[in-house]
């Protein structure tokens, strides 16, 4: 018969052993303490310090351009110095919105192809205005008596553009570099009534290129064109009689919906450069002719409109299978001034004329880019104040030496225009430029732009449940242990009092 064996004492296995427990439950202790100070530092943040101070100063900085402008008077009742004298007036009462101001002072001879560098000649002859370079010719007759306020105002109307036509909403933003986008759409082709190719290259070259040219001061443009076969309209055009023939006219509310951007593929390059769009769109045979209408339901004599910030479109109702370039003189006529008046290209006086071989003028390029270096500096000046007004707002936000970097080139290339804005202006232009693009570049930068998204309570929302469930039971069966401890340790003790009570005992049974 065999003998039952008695069950076995778990705290005599040696995987069920107290110490083996805690040895365990050490490791686990071990691996955390050993992970916090790696988590830590994998959980932190740059947060390098931004040159506040010197973004601070920019408030006490303020950007000028000096101009010379000499008047030479062949007629005794207009004073050569008493009309800079009062431009200068002038200009002074405008310095907070222009930030010019005359600096005749200088007797070093300047060429007038410098920008900034200006002369009026007035003298007798048959009464004219004409610009020739950055010198106004005005001519009058001795006996008519030309007003002094007259010359003044036309400069001031030269130097001074009116902002209201120079900053317009429809101005595109400004950018060193453009995409110019020419398409051709035919609203149906199927229909027998569509352009099917064009000579946009040669016309480009023909009736674009001297704006394009002149303008390279300000942006560098690239080029594309398309051809569209099906590029319907949204809505269908209204209906009327003009003269007896049955024609169609766009509203002022149709020009805002014109563009079909959900059938339209207007551009094609992958690029983040701007887009300026020029549409010649041609209407299928049953929108045809195709007009503008005045807010009156009366036809317009245009046949072209301006989206703001968008580009132009023209409307070409004349249809041939192919555009030749002498086709394009008037189509590519409105596109060149569709593109001065979105890039910010201020009007003449209507009193002024100019050799029309030339794109526009040169009085005209000096104050675009004085306007597009103050846009800069204003842009870039009010965009680093909120980088520092951001960071400090938000206390985890990182900074990271890119950050830091591109804030200190903006400070620096700023500095450079305060610098240069009193002998080049196109130094200026190229510097704002620059200090305009780091700081953009530093606010958008997406180290800075994804804590505005993921803040500190979504991080603590993602870690507690992780945490909790990992430390509930760590912690728990340590303080079961530390209680084991503590018990195993006072039945020690007291299993130690008695034996000396009962080792007391015995020596007096002895001696008694």
């Amino acid at each position: 018969m065999e003998t039952q064996q008695p069950p076995v004492d778990p705290s005599r296995l040696s995987f069920e052993s107290v110490v083996t427990r805690r040895r365990i439950i050490a490791s686990y202790w071990v691996v955390v303490l050993l992970a916090i100070p790696l988590w830590w530092r994998m959980t932190s943040i740059d947060r390098l310090s931004l040159p506040e101070s010197r973004v601070s100063a920019l408030n006490a900085q303020y950007l000028r351009f000096p101009l010379r402008v000499s008047v030479h008077s062949g007629l005794p009742s207009l004073s050569s110095l008493l009309m800079e004298t009062q431009l200068s007036e002038r200009l002074l009462q405008n310095a907070d919105r222009h930030r010019l101001f005359l600096d005749n002072s200088s007797t070093k001879a300047e060429p007038l192809h410098t920008p900034g560098i200006y002369e009026v000649v007035i003298e007798a002859g048959e009464p004219s205005m004409f610009l020739d370079g950055r010198r106004l010719v005005i001519r009058t007759q001795a006996e008519a008596g030309l007003k002094q306020e007259t010359v003044l105002d036309t400069l001031s109307d030269l130097i001074l553009p009116s902002s209201e036509s120079m900053e317009s909403l429809r101005v595109v933003k400004y950018s060193p570099r453009y995409r110019l986008a020419f398409s051709l759409l035919n609203e149906d082709a199927s229909s027998n009534h569509a352009i099917l190719s064009w000579d946009v290259k040669d016309a480009i070259e023909r009736y674009l290129a001297p704006t394009l040219q002149k303008l390279s001061i300000l942006h560098n443009f690239t080029i594309e064109s398309q051809v569209q076969y099906h590029a319907p309209l949204a809505f269908r055009p209204k209906a009327y009689n003009l003269e007896g023939l049955g024609v169609h006219g766009l509203t002022p509310e149709d020009l805002t919906v014109f563009v079909n951007s959900a059938e339209w593929t207007l551009s094609s390059s992958v690029s983040n450069d701007p887009v300026i769009h020029f549409v010649a769109f041609v209407p299928s045979a049953n929108s045809s002719p195709l007009y503008i209408l005045n807010s009156d339901g009366t036809p317009s004599s245009a046949d072209a409109f301006i989206l703001p910030q968008w580009g132009g479109i023209t409307i070409v109702n004349q249809v041939v299978p192919h555009l030749q370039v002498s086709d394009l003189h008037h189509t590519f006529a409105t596109f060149r001034r569709q593109l001065m008046s979105l890039v910010g290209v201020p009007p003449l006086p209507p009193n002024v004329d100019y050799d029309l071989s030339l794109p526009f003028t040169d009085w005209q390029l000096d104050a675009l880019v004085r306007l597009r270096t103050r846009q800069n500096v204003d842009n870039s000046k009010e965009t680093l104040k909120s980088i520092v007004a951001l960071v400090n707002q938000i206390e985890n936000m990182p900074v990271g030496q890119d950050v830091k970097g591109d804030v200190q080139g903006a400070l620096n290339a700023l500095d450079m225009v305060f610098a240069e804005g009193l002998s080049s202006l196109t130094s200026a232009l190229s510097h704002s430029s620059d200090a305009l693009a780091r700081a953009s570049r530093a606010f958008f930068n997406p180290g800075m732009l994804a804590l505005l998204y993921f803040p500190a309570e979504h991080k603590y929302a993602v870690y507690t449940p992780l945490f909790a469930s990992v430390a509930a039971p760590l912690v728990a069966t340590l303080m079961r242990e530390i209680a084991a401890w503590r018990r195993a340790r006072k039945a020690k003790a007291q299993a130690r009092a008695q034996v000396a009570t009962a080792e007391k005992g015995g020596d007096r049974q002895k001696v008694d």
